[in-house]
């Protein structure tokens, strides 16, 4: 049985700074809400390299009342409204992730028009652009600054944004800590990711998948849908009820 179903959201849910799709996004809350009395469906919740309050109003549009992960490691609980960070987030980082903010403030951002820092993070440092020529150009500059300066960093990219976040922070971490918290074990978890940053959490679960828009070194990694983003979501959620529903009807 998969008794947990966990997306990204960029990529997944959501594709960045496009209106999402309301009407499957409806589907996807409702096979949610239906997990409450159905045990086939397994409960969906979040896990994402944005900070906290954009993953708490996507919990919120699709009535996610599990823990959700933001920022790769940090957890979130909705019903308490409580937040907690991995280990590895110490002192030490939180002052070396402000010198790499400070680093993107007045080294990088300058050079390109239209480029901000990403706010409210907390624990990791990273940029948006649009274009994703300039994410292509920069994330080696990222990869060789962070290797000489940084040793407890790695960079991830999308195709809108760089991260530097802990090495040991990642979402692997993340998704291996929401299942401690919820007493669920990872092998009867299911992921969704299209990034680089989310092979860590594709590699701790028992059943990964990718939409059609991941990046190839995701696709090597886990079973890539005939469906891209929103659609994606829901096609991985439906293939999970048909499994679980087997499985169901192969024991009682």
């Amino acid at each position: 049985m998969i008794k947990l179903f966990i997306s990204d959201i960029d990529g997944c849910i959501s594709e960045p700074f496009t209106t999402p799709n309301w009407d499957l996004l409806a589907q996807v809350r409702r096979l949610n809400e239906q997990s409450r009395q159905d045990m086939a469906v397994p409960p969906l919740t979040l896990c994402s390299g944005r900070p906290m309050p954009y993953v708490e109003a996507v919990a919120q549009w699709l009535h996610v009342d599990l823990p959700c992960v933001f920022e790769s490691g940090g957890i979130y609980e909705l019903e308490s409204n409580r937040v907690e960070f991995l280990s590895s987030f110490d002192e030490e980082a939180e002052r070396q992730i402000t010198d790499l903010k400070k680093w993107l403030d007045e080294e990088i951002i300058p050079q390109y028009s239209d480029m901000v820092i990403e706010f409210t993070k907390k624990m990791d440092a990273g940029i948006i652009h649009l274009d994703t020529e300039i994410i292509d150009e920069l994330c080696p500059i990222f990869e060789d600054y962070v290797d000489e300066h940084y040793p407890r960093f790695e960079v991830h990219k999308t195709e809108i944004s760089i991260n530097i976040i802990l090495k040991n922070n990642n979402k692997g971490a993340g998704i291996s800590k929401l299942c401690e918290l919820i007493d669920v074990s990872p092998d009867e978890v299911a992921y969704i990711g299209d990034s680089s940053g989310d092979i860590p959490g594709l590699g701790v679960v028992g059943h990964a998948f990718a939409p059609q828009n991941a990046a190839d070194i995701v696709k090597e990694k886990a079973e890539v849908l005939d469906a891209s983003v929103t659609d994606a979501v829901l096609m991985a959620y439906r293939r999970i009820i048909q499994h679980n529903r087997k499985v169901l009807a192969e024991v009682g």
